[in-house]
């Protein structure tokens, strides 16, 4: 699958090739449309993870990394911040997490919906 503003291998875990193949496809869908919305470019500082990048990372044993279902996007101020929100809420994502430096945005059918949290 082709999306407009990614390459899945945007996506790979640090320590495996070709793994950004194995990203949701409804999730890179949705991500597509939330940056045509959003109107800056998004970098992927985390997409799919395997067990062992999972637990480097510091992420939760149960990480919507590890199914494809998740994504870390660099923010480098709060103006490109708001931007992304705004594209992410916008292409109808509803479990989103804000640091300084990233946002992790996720649509885990798993995991319970309509969540913002803070790192």
């Amino acid at each position: 699958m082709t999306y407009k503003h990614f390459l899945l291998s945007e996506f790979d875990s640090p320590d495996l090739l070709n793994s950004g193949q194995k990203m949701d496809a409804t999730f890179m869908g949705k991500l597509d449309t939330a940056r045509e919305i959003s109107g800056v470019p998004y970098v992927i500082t985390s997409g799919i993870r395997t067990r062992e990048a999972n637990r480097a990372a510091h992420g939760v044993p149960d990480s919507a990394h590890l199914t494809g279902h998740a994504c870390d996007i660099l923010t480098k101020d709060s103006s490109q911040r708001w931007r992304i929100l705004f594209g992410l809420i916008r292409a109808g994502f509803t479990r989103i997490g804000i640091s300084q430096e990233f946002i992790h945005v996720d649509d885990c059918p798993n995991k319970t919906p309509r969540v913002c949290w803070t790192y």
